[in-house]
């Protein structure tokens, strides 16, 4: 009777584990749809604007005189721009850097609309975040597989012993640069998988990663963001939490596809799908 009873605990202990799992899931789901759907969310990015395709400095749509000057973007705007830099009217000439800040606190703005300056490999350009943009407008929520408890996995990131970087197609048809700095690996159902990952400023780790429900099922890729590991190097790699990329939301993103390595010979029936729009 007493095994009977360790048993039923665990049982119990098992099941209760997996309904907190569940719960702290919809919660991130939840925060995650308000965010993507904030005004100056992805779905309103409504233009990525190279400066290397306007040597004129005029961007169609796109108020005042762009150009590039070594390290620095300078921005001519006249008062009928009707521009504002840091919140003040913008009347002359400023010399801008990389926003690195949260959109909306983007230093150049036009009416409710924020002019993001984007520096990728030596080339410039300015993003358009218009809260009016259509697919803001459109947007009606993310398709997501509720919580599976068979889809969070130990397992373990392996560091290379130098930082590699490959060269990936983007999706604006233009292969850039990816940098690799290990990869974890992971079993499921009994097979061995890896997937080659970013270590971000905070420790924690990117994938981009595609599987056999890519582009059948769920979006042609997605990401994955597994929390910084362990001192031993294990680490949670929960699909549950898998990604829509930026693109997802608007065309205008220049996300990777994964690299060499990344495309699962599985299906993972997890984490974001797709969009859901009116």
């Amino acid at each position: 009777m007493e095994v009977l009873s360790v048993m039923r605990t665990d049982v119990r202990d098992a099941h209760d584990a997996s309904a907190a799992a569940a719960e702290e899931w919809k919660s991130w789901h939840d925060r995650r749809t308000a965010k993507v759907s904030e005004p100056h969310g992805p779905l309103s990015l409504t233009g990525t604007h190279w400066l290397a395709d306007h040597v004129d400095g005029r961007i169609p749509a796109v108020p005042g005189v762009w150009r590039e000057d070594g390290d620095e973007v300078v921005l001519s705007a006249g008062a009928g721009d009707g521009l504002t830099a840091d919140g003040e009217p913008l009347d002359g000439e400023i010399r801008l850097t990389p926003d690195r800040g949260p959109i909306g606190e983007s230093r150049i703005a036009a009416g409710e609309r924020r002019l993001v300056v984007l520096r990728r490999e030596g080339l410039w350009a300015v993003r358009d975040f218009d809260p009016r943009s259509a697919a803001r407008h459109a947007f009606r929520g993310i398709e997501a597989t509720p919580y599976d408890s068979h889809w969070a996995l130990p397992g373990r990131f392996h560091p290379y012993d130098e930082h590699r970087t490959v060269r990936v197609e983007n999706a604006d048809g233009v292969e850039r640069g990816l940098g690799i700095a290990g990869e974890i690996v992971f079993d499921v159902d009994g097979a061995e998988h890896t997937l080659g990952v970013a270590v971000e400023p905070d420790g924690s780790l990117w994938a981009v990663f595609a599987d056999t429900t890519s582009g059948n099922g769920s979006y042609r890729f997605r990401f994955l963001r597994p929390p910084a590991p362990a001192e031993d190097g294990t680490v949670l790699v929960d699909f549950n939490r898998a990604l829509l990329p930026p693109c997802a939301f608007a065309e205008h993103f220049i996300c990777p596809f994964p690299p060499p390595g990344n495309t699962l010979t599985i299906g993972v029936p997890a984490g974001e799908r797709n969009l859901i729009a009116g």
